[in-house]
């Protein structure tokens, strides 16, 4: 690899792929290089810089295009396959001239799943407007980047969590990893800092210790948060999905059970995704090992959480999670019997270990929901709706403030119009007041900025 460092900020350098996709068509280098309506060279381009800014200490993504407005990179054919041409790359991601190698692999993974996602799924060859279909364009995403498991029984944990919680809460998560690898269990998460890295460090000290040399540490994100939330170095398998809802699936389709830490609106977001699949009557018998987990000091946020579920699903959502305040080896355990339960329904019903089919999510878990002003504030919240459908409306709300916190379009779109105008019958708007207004006190909306500028506003 060939670097010059331009500054103590940024870096030149010619990188090459190892071990995965070193052959392009000339029309796939074409795609990625065109900057035009339908090229790829956009996307590939954020998605790569967001990679290499790993350890940024801003979740606000235009902040990181403006700091490195220069960055380019560019692909290169040879006779032995491919090389990445780069341009005013941040320094932070070479050491003494090379480029750190789990950001290397993370780079390439960028480039492997930006190539098959415009070849494969966007390419008319799945239908997605059906469910079937969609599940099937997941299923292939994973398979081609290699995630999917054979011969193994059920251990992966998916942990969620939000980015910018304190330390306290950070270190609760490590120790919940750390007893989740002393079981052998492996570590999924959305690969950016806080709750998503805690476990897998965590993770990483249980495996040393039981010496084992192939714990996995799967990150899953999508395009529109990966730049603010870039992935974490710990990740050792690294998955671009095409949008939020199939970022979604791919957790519940992989993951073996989940554990939930605190978070603000991302977070509400999963919890109301999981919630409402699992409220399904077509899922009422499938056993998913669900744990709401954090320090003494989060049990108030926790009972805030628990509250919310119950006013606006109902006893039924409750039921299906627990609560375990303070007790990481609890967690671990509560997990170990929960998978327990997994594999047995999973052989009974001759479902596969490494991806669950069986699981039913409704078209509207599955379509991608476009977050503007207009779809915002035609988002229904009524008693009389089945509760599974409240649910999801409930995801798309709190999918629509993240995306008015950090994602760039959204801010864009805050700046020019004005907050989201969400409303809904008063009972369901009251309980979503509260649970907002305290995300706000407690600082879990973003890590930058003195004072947190709501991104909606609630209507009668």
């Amino acid at each position: 690899m060939q670097t010059t460092i331009l500054s103590s900020d940024m870096v030149d350098a010619r990188v090459a792929p190892k071990g995965s996709l070193e052959y392009l068509s000339q029309q796939e280098i074409a795609k990625l290089l065109d900057s035009g309506q339908g090229g790829l060279y956009p996307l590939f381009r954020k998605c790569a810089l967001a990679v290499l800014s790993s350890g940024s200490a801003t979740d606000d993504a235009r902040a990181i295009f403006e700091k490195y407005r220069d960055f380019d990179l560019r692909i290169m054919r040879r006779a032995w396959g491919i090389k990445l041409e780069i341009k005013n790359a941040p320094a932070s991601a070479f050491v003494d001239g090379e480029m750190i190698r789990g950001l290397k692999d993370h780079l390439f993974a960028v480039l492997r799943d930006v190539v098959f996602i415009s070849n494969e799924i966007e390419s008319g060859r799945f239908d997605l407007s059906s469910s079937p279909s969609i599940t099937n364009a997941v299923f292939h995403i994973l398979r081609n980047a290699r995630v999917l498991e054979t011969q193994v029984k059920p251990n992966l944990i998916v942990c969620w969590g939000g980015h910018s919680i304190g330390r306290l809460e950070y270190d609760y998560t490590k120790k919940v990893g750390y007893e989740l690898g002393l079981r052998g269990l492996d570590v999924c998460t959305g690969c950016g800092p806080g709750a998503m890295k805690g476990p897998m460090k965590g993770a990483t000290i249980g495996h040393s210790k039981q010496r084992i040399v192939n714990g996995r540490y799967l990150g899953i994100t999508e395009p529109g948060i990966i730049a603010a939330e870039p992935p974490n170095p710990i990740v050792s398998q690294l998955v671009i999905m095409p949008d939020i809802e199939k970022r979604l699936e791919a957790f519940v389709r992989v993951g073996h059970g989940i554990v939930i830490f605190p978070g603000g609106a991302g977070t509400a977001e999963e919890i109301l995704y999981l919630l409402g699949i699992l409220l399904d009557p077509a899922n009422s018998a499938m056993p998913f090992p669900v744990v709401f987990t954090g320090p003494a000091h989060s049990e108030d946020y926790f009972r805030q959480i628990h509250e919310f579920i119950g006013a606006t699903l109902g006893e039924s959502a409750q039921s299906r999670y627990q609560v375990i305040i303070d007790d990481p080896p609890g967690v671990a355990r509560a997990m170990v019997q929960g998978l327990a339960q997994v594999r047995d329904y999973r052989r009974r019903q001759s479902d596969s270990y490494g991806f669950n089919w069986l699981l039913n999510i409704p078209l509207e878990f599955q379509l991608p929901f476009e977050v503007t002003h207009e779809t915002m504030r035609a988002l229904r919240l009524a008693r009389d709706q089945p509760v599974h459908e409240r649910a999801a409306n409930l995801r798309r709300v709190f999918s629509g403030i993240v995306a008015g916190n950090i994602k760039e379009y959204g801010i864009s779109a805050i700046e020019r119009y004005g907050p989201f105008e969400l409303c809904g019958e008063p009972s369901i708007m009251e309980q979503l007041d509260r649970l907002l207004r305290s995300f706000v006190a407690q600082r879990r909306m973003k890590f930058t900025g003195a004072e947190y500028t709501p991104c909606y506003r609630l209507v009668a």
